[in-house]
Parts: C-alpha cells; sequence; structure tokens
C-alpha cells in the first residue's frame, strides 16, 4: 500500500510539472520551459514517465534557437553600436543553452524509438568577435562620458567600465579609467561649524562633531571634509550653524517626606480569638512572625543643571552659491545628582534608596563641560540629518 501511495504522489508530481512546462512553452517562456524540463529528467531521464519532458525540451529549444537568431539577424542588420550588448548577450544565451542540454544528452524517445533532436551551432567565433565589439564600444563610449563635467554622466561611465572589466578583465587601461571615473563622479564636501550663539563653544565638541571618521556616512559617490584639502574642488559644504545655548542656574532642590514600613522582629505564639495560645498536633506551640512598624525621616538634595542647544545646519551648493535646505538641530543634556540623609529606622526604606545615603554633594559641572557633554546626542542627530537627506537626490 505504501509503495502504491508513493508512486501516485511520484505520478501526480511528474503531472504537474509537464502542465506547467506546457503553460510557459504556450506563453512563449522558452528557456523557462527547458529550465524546468531539465529539472524534470534529472533524477531519471530515461524514466516512461518523463517522456513528455524530453518532448517538451526539443520543441522548446528549437522554439528558443529561432527567436534568439531572427532578433540577431534584425539586430546585426541595424548596425546600430547600441545593439552590441544585446548581440553579444544573445550569442552567450544560445551557447550556454546548448550547454545546458549537452548534459543529458543522448535523451531517448521510446515510441519514435529515435534520439531526441538538438541542432546545435558553434558560436565560438560569434562570441569573441561580439564581446571584442562591446568591449571597444563600452571603452569608447566612457572615455566620452569622462569629458563631461556632469558627474552624473561621469558616475555612467563608471557603471560601463565596471561592466567592461567583469566582460573583459585587464582590458587596456580600464583600472586605471575606473579610478578617473571614480575621483571625478565624487561630491566633495566641505563641512565647518559656526557660532552665533553669545558662548565660547568647547574646541573638543567641534572637533568631534566634525570627526567624520566615526560617522561612517561616506558613501561610494560623496566624501565628507573637515579640513580643505588643495587638490580638491569642493562640490558642496555643510555648516553646523549653532544658534543658541540655553544653561540653567545651578540648582539645589529639596525634599523631606516619611517612609514606613512594616518589617519581621522576632517571633511570637499564635493566639487564637480568645487570646488562647494555638498548638499544633504534637502540642506545640505554634509561632508566627512578630511584625514590627518603623519610620524614617528622609531629607533628600537633587543638584540640577540642564543645557539647551539649537542649531541649524545648512546645506550649500558651492557651485551656485545657493542654500540648498537648512535642518533643525538640538539637544538637551541634564545633571541630575541626589543624595539624602535620613533620621530614624533605615530599615523603612527601599533598599534600592540605600546608595543615595553614601552621597555627598558633588561639584556642579562647568558651563563648557556641560555644553560638550550635550555633544554625544549632537552627533547622534547630525547623523540622522545627513545620512536622511543627501546632497543629491
Amino acid at each position: 500500500m505504501k509503495k502504491i501511495t508513493t508512486l501516485f504522489i511520484a505520478l501526480f508530481l511528474v503531472s504537474c510539472g509537464v502542465r506547467n512546462t506546457q503553460s510557459m512553452l504556450s506563453n512563449g517562456d522558452y528557456d523557462g520551459a527547458i529550465n524546468r524540463a531539465l529539472e524534470g529528467l534529472r533524477i531519471n531521464k530515461n524514466a516512461k514517465g518523463n517522456q513528455d519532458y524530453v518532448y517538451l525540451l526539443e520543441e522548446a529549444f528549437a522554439k528558443a534557437k529561432e527567436r534568439d537568431l531572427n532578433e540577431l539577424s534584425l539586430l546585426i542588420k541595424e548596425k546600430n553600436p547600441a545593439n552590441l550588448e544585446k548581440i553579444f548577450n544573445l550569442y552567450t544565451q544560445l551557447h550556454n543553452r546548448q550547454d545546458r542540454i549537452r548534459g543529458v544528452l543522448p535523451l531517448k524517445l521510446i515510441k519514435e524509438n529515435r534520439n531526441a533532436i538538438f541542432p546545435f551551432n558553434d558560436y565560438s567565433n560569434e562570441l569573441i568577435a561580439s564581446k571584442a565589439d562591446l568591449s571597444a564600444y563600452l571603452y569608447d563610449n566612457a572615455k566620452k562620458l569622462l569629458t563631461s563635467r556632469n558627474k552624473l554622466v561621469i558616475r555612467e561611465a563608471f557603471d560601463d567600465l565596471v561592466y567592461l572589466d567583469r566582460l573583459n578583465p585587464n582590458y587596456k587601461d580600464v583600472r586605471d579609467l575606473m579610478d578617473q571615473a571614480q575621483f571625478k563622479g565624487t561630491d566633495f564636501v566641505l563641512v565647518s561649524t559656526k557660532n552665533d550663539t553669545q558662548m565660547v563653544i568647547p574646541v573638543r565638541l567641534q572637533e568631534d562633531m566634525l570627526d567624520f571618521s566615526t560617522y561612517g556616512i561616506n558613501d561610494k559617490w560623496t566624501v565628507y571634509h573637515n579640513k580643505k584639502q588643495n587638490n580638491i574642488t569642493y562640490d558642496f559644504a555643510m555648516i553646523v550653524n549653532f544658534r543658541e545655548i540655553k544653561i540653567s542656574p545651578e540648582q539645589v532642590r529639596e525634599k523631606q517626606f516619611v517612609k514606613e514600613k512594616q518589617i519581621k522582629d522576632g517571633t511570637k505564639p499564635l493566639l487564637d480569638a480568645n487570646g488562647n495560645q494555638v498548638k499544633d498536633e504534637k502540642g506545640n506551640v505554634v509561632m508566627v512572625d512578630n511584625l514590627k512598624t518603623v519610620t524614617a525621616s528622609i531629607y533628600e538634595f537633587t543638584q540640577f543643571k540642564s543645557v539647551q542647544t539649537t542649531a541649524k545646519v545648512e546645506y550649500h551648493d558651492l557651485n551656485t552659491k545657493q542654500l540648498i535646505d537648512a535642518y533643525p538641530l538640538s539637544s538637551e543634556f541634564v545633571f541630575d545628582y541626589i543624595y539624602a540623609n535620613f533620621n530614624g529606622d533605615k530599615r523603612a526604606c527601599d533598599d534600592s534608596y540605600f546608595q543615595y545615603f553614601d552621597r555627598r554633594a558633588v561639584p556642579f559641572p562647568t558651563n563648557e563641560q556641560m555644553v560638550y557633554d550635550s555633544g554625544e546626542d549632537l552627533k547622534a542627530k547630525l547623523k540622522a540629518i545627513i545620512t536622511g537627506n543627501r546632497f543629491r537626490r
């Protein structure tokens, strides 16, 4: 019974595969039909149940070859250099299709007592010639594009050169031209800070803000510099303009409150409703926790100081001398330090509060330190602005 079930499942799967292959063939997806038929023949190409795949493979190959050769004939007659890639790809497709089928040959058609017919051709000369023509076209066209002053056009040249290097490695001076295209197509951005506040901004903060090695924001076509380099013509400028810095006064806030808690203070006999001691089955007095209420008066002190930094990130086009866009940037840093003492029973307090009893007042951070400490948040927000708003859209 198990063998019958397995056979039924196998026949059902083959039937579904054949129908899918027929559908691909009817819809003009010849290579899809070829791949599906080859997959069906992979396990046992000589099985009677796989004969439909052989017929379908024979038909799909003939139609795919005819279609590609007709398209090739038309493209070659047009003599348009823009068709060279299509021509090369078609010859490659014809060659690879034959290789895929060659791996399963011979294929027997049992009813007709013959092998399936796949008329192969040698496309090696056409492949070599079309590859050479395409390589020459890509090379000449890329060199022409590299003379443009439009960086987007130069990036197209780079893409063509990358493709050419994959197609024909070490072709002429392609690697050098790729380096040229990479440099000429890159947008260089000069980044600086500007202080429009009435306060001195710490040098450390400005240096940290402009340390782009920690941002990881350079991409394939955009490079940020915080110091001008002599051999670079900058396309854009990004200015972090500090507009306002508000620092609160140093404050010490006081708070007094009482904590109360029931704690265990030994044990005592358990009494019933009449005031008599309760005993267990063995006659022993049942003991229970003796709970005691303790209190503590707590005096809490909070040292508080905050800074709010407001800035604007400006994008400038250095070629047109125009402001492209501007984005708000703000951050707040709070110094919040708690210490406390108590009168009464310390056990009335939560354990997590004990840390404050071991503290004493500390010196407030300086204004400069407060502004600097806000820098990490500012850097994170600046990175979000840069990654979310590119110079070229």
